[in-house]
């Protein structure tokens, strides 16, 4: 794991198959830069919206169509939901210290910027030598004191959808069509290699991480007992990793520290 200064290895077990750990966020200057740098980027597709921009800004208007454009160009959303925020921070997590490639920022595909999409939160590959490995992932954010925390549970709960994930062939289709229409540039080889590893293996050759962001103390309970019941349940090559990020201060504090970095 890449060393940073405001990270702690509160908890890990690891195994070929089946691993847990816990992350705790140290409250700094570095913690801040990371978050308004890197996860805001993620979070607002700095580089979809750039390219956007530029078109339209590229359009022959009149000095009307200008003015119109630059108010819709410059309207804000007010607000953001944690779940998108947490997303942001799982898949920034996860391409520094995974090295996950996210070939598409789901970003671009809400019609409503306070929707979640449907299927999974994170679709991406993992490259091992010259092969690529399918990723798929949920993230859920909790605000209870419990461990562990109720969002684990239930059918909406981490849970209930990682294992759509495992064995849900309609919701894996889905999601390969999805990532077929958006790797056909610059990421054909790995989806290719990837979906040729899937199969081969009996749709085994996957690698998929349930991310839970929490703002109280470490708790191994967090995650121990889902892990030990998955070990029993699951065998290689698939690969499932269950991560907890632990922030230092309440969940509702985790956009001003990435809009502002911090200072209100």
């Amino acid at each position: 794991m890449m060393e940073l200064s405001f990270v702690t290895e509160e908890y890990n077990d690891s195994d070929s198959c089946v691993s847990w750990y816990g992350i705790k966020f140290r409250a700094c200057s570095e913690l801040d830069v990371f978050l308004s740098q890197a996860v805001k980027s993620r979070l607002d597709d700095d580089e979809g919206t750039e390219g956007f921009k530029n078109c339209l800004r590229g359009l022959e208007l009149t000095g009307m169509g200008q003015a119109c454009l630059e108010e819709v160009l410059t309207a804000d959303v007010q607000e953001v939901r944690d779940w998108a925020i947490g997303e942001a921070l799982a898949e920034t997590w996860l391409m520094e210290y995974h090295a996950v490639t996210f070939p598409w920022n789901m970003e671009r595909d809400k019609r409503n910027p306070f929707a979640s999409l449907p299927g999974a939160d994170l679709i991406g590959f993992t490259k091992d030598k010259d092969e690529f490995r399918l990723v798929l992932g949920e993230v859920k954010t909790s605000t209870e004191k419990q461990s562990p925390p109720n969002v684990l549970y239930g059918r909406s709960g981490l849970i209930h959808q990682l294992d759509n994930l495992t064995d849900d062939f309609n919701i894996i289709r889905q999601l390969l069509i999805w990532l077929y229409h958006r790797t056909r540039n610059g990421y054909k080889q790995a989806y290719e290699s990837s979906c040729t590893n899937y199969f081969n293996s009996k749709c085994k050759d996957i690698v998929l991480f349930g991310i839970l962001i929490r703002d109280t103390s470490p708790n191994e309970l967090d995650l121990s007992t889902r892990g030990k019941k998955l070990r029993a349940k699951l065998s290689n090559p698939t690969q499932y990793h269950l991560i907890a990020l632990y922030l230092p201060w309440e969940i509702e504090q985790l956009s001003i520290h990435i809009r502002t970095g911090g200072d209100e």
